[in-house]
């Protein structure tokens, strides 16, 4: 028989409990009422063989209680021990409890993964806050490279995530199109639109873009303007040849994006921000609260470079928020420098959002107090803001690095490495490791069918179930409703595991970390794979038997269970769950 869904996770389910006890505990006088619950957790034991569940309740709650951890945890287990799901309770060391729950709770669970199916681990625990998320932002003079697709993926798959677990999400893209390197940008399509015109250029000149990738942008300007800017001094073409230049680079950026899966709900420009007056306007809101003023920078440690002279520029009190140094937010020369925009952009930001999110690039991280101080400034305090910084992506082949420069213009693109090895492999393997953490992407490695592969072993597991379906049509059989009370140990322990799916989603997306999905995933595939292979040596542990449908219906069902949680997993990656291996 199928048992009546819960409408909770089982973990949900089990801190509501455990709540509804210190509740009756406050009633009664055992507990003083209003302790803070935050650092209870209900979770997995360390150790398997203690039990299913465990709390930490009366380690936390009895300094504050002022009681002894070991008596209070005695007066929890008594309240927990009337719940039917639970078969025993027990207190550990000096006042853990573990809980031991019953076949039939875990059964349960196993019907809830199917009646729920791809919501089964969603959850509202982000309560509808709006959380912008900015990811991307590669600087519009070329095509995405490997460089950047590690904080893509990571961005992606965190905004997905956030939303799965009850946030409104922002996925916004910060086109960095009023800075020096977009004049560069221009500079370099002005030779490639002569050369389009037949002029030999020879050698592309120092300093400016190599790639070919600009070939086609001269070719469209030569087919505009003609050769009315071929002879034009600078100040007459470098505007309308930046504009569109970096028109085309969003045009291709947007287009490699679109092999990963990744679409942005926002692309905002650094050159209309600066147009629309904003970074004056945080300037000015900054002065109004006494944490913009006009001073001099202290001179460079060490030895003082002959040339430097003190000026007065206008500096932001970000040491008021924990950063070494004041920061100046303009230039010598009146422009604004790459902080003072940054900072603007940020409070843009803030006015549609209650927390930031920016994934950067790891060599980012000299600004991240000053972007924080800054952020903390402008909304007051109200706005939580993360930064996530990315390390770089090695690329090897045969075991050698994979050069790249991006200025050389011989750099691998992100397209190029799509296209070799496909969308989810590259972002599977994205997620592969902490964010934080050095990665290498062996192109033989990541699309090699072993079991030290995450990529394949996960898939292969969500292969392998949809291939049990095939098979038992194949073999006629006729099959009952499934009776899960046929289950036995082994079985129900994969439930165990995969009803951790929740706890682990809201977990991931309480830290902002992704790539604690297919961590567990892995853990998750592994613990399938393991029991499938007992088949080997027992036939009777099959999932298929032919003579008996009756365990035949309730593996399936239970495989089906751990196939709904891989790819409930894999959609928050942005990965396709495969059906078949080529």
């Amino acid at each position: 028989m199928l048992f009546e869904e819960t409408p909770l996770s089982l973990y949900i389910r089990f801190t509501a409990h455990l709540n509804a006890v210190l509740d009756a505990l406050e009633a009664d006088g055992t507990l003083p009422a209003g302790l803070n619950r935050k650092p209870v957790t209900v979770e997995p034991p360390r150790d398997p063989s203690h039990g299913d569940l465990a709390t930490n309740a009366a380690m936390v709650l009895a300094k504050p209680a002022g009681t002894n951890p070991r008596a209070l945890a005695e007066k929890i287990v008594a309240g927990l021990q009337k719940l039917e799901e639970v078969e025993s309770a027990a207190i550990a060391g000096p006042g853990f409890i573990n809980l031991t729950l019953t076949d039939a709770t875990w059964r349960a669970e196993l019907a809830a993964i199917h009646a729920e199916a791809a919501d089964y681990g969603r959850s509202d625990a982000g309560a509808g806050v709006t959380v912008n998320v900015e990811y991307v932002s590669a600087n519009p003079t070329g095509p995405m490279h490997m460089g950047h697709c590690r904080g893509a993926v990571v961005g992606d798959a965190l905004a997905t995530l956030l939303e799965y677990a009850g946030h409104k999400v922002i996925r916004e893209y910060y086109i960095n199109d009023a800075g020096g390197q977009v004049d560069v940008l221009a500079r370099s399509a002005h030779v490639r639109y002569r050369e389009a015109l037949g002029q030999d250029v020879g050698e592309i000149p120092e300093g400016l873009y190599p790639g070919d990738y600009l070939v086609p942008v001269g070719q469209a300007l030569a087919a505009e303007y003609g050769d009315a800017y071929v002879n034009a001094p600078e100040s007459e073409w470098l505007v309308p040849f930046r504009t569109k230049a970096v028109a085309a680079m969003m045009e291709m950026i947007r287009s490699d994006l679109d092999l990963l899966g990744i679409h942005h709900d926002i692309f905002a420009s650094e050159a209309e921000l600066q147009a629309a007056g904003k970074p004056q306007a945080a300037e000015q809101w900054l002065r109004d609260h006494d944490l913009v003023y006009d001073g001099v920078l202290e001179a460079p440690k060490g030895e003082t470079p002959e040339d430097w002279e003190p000026v007065e520029l206008p500096l932001f009190r970000s040491t008021r928020f924990g950063d070494d140094q004041d920061r100046p937010i303009k230039k010598s020369n009146g422009a604004w420098t790459y902080f003072g925009a940054d900072m603007a952009y940020h409070f843009q930001k803030a006015q549609t959002a209650d927390q930031l999110i920016d994934i950067w690039g790891a060599d980012h991280a000299g600004t991240v107090k000053r972007i924080q101080a800054a952020v903390a400034a402008l909304t007051e305090g109200r706005a939580r803001f993360d930064v996530k910084l990315i390390q770089m992506v090695r690329l090897l082949r045969d075991g050698e690095p994979v050069k790249m420069s991006k200025r050389a213009g011989n750099f691998v693109t992100l397209a190029d490495v799509v296209r070799e090895v496909g969308k989810d492999v590259v972002r599977f393997t994205m997620l592969t490791r902490k964010a934080d953490a050095q990665m290498d992407f062996d192109f033989a490695k990541v699309v090699e069918a072993s079991k030290d592969n995450p990529v394949f072993y996960v898939q292969y597991a969500h292969a392998r179930i949809s291939s049990l379906g095939r098979r038992a049509e194949e073999a006629g059989m006729d099959l009952p409703a499934p009776d899960l009370s046929r289950l036995g140990t082994e079985e129900l322990n994969l439930v165990k595991l995969a009803a951790q799916f929740p706890r682990v989603v809201e977990g991931a997306a309480f830290a902002r970390e992704p790539h604690r999905i297919a961590f567990y995933l892995n853990d998750l595939a592994s613990a399938f794979h393991s029991w499938w292979n007992l088949g080997n040596d027992n036939p009777r542990a099959r999932v298929i038997l032919a003579d008996d449908p009756g365990i035949t219906s309730a593996r399936l069902f239970l495989s089906r269970g751990i196939g709904q949680i891989i790819r409930n997993g894999l959609a928050l990656m942005g990965v396709a769950a495969l059906t078949e291996m080529q």
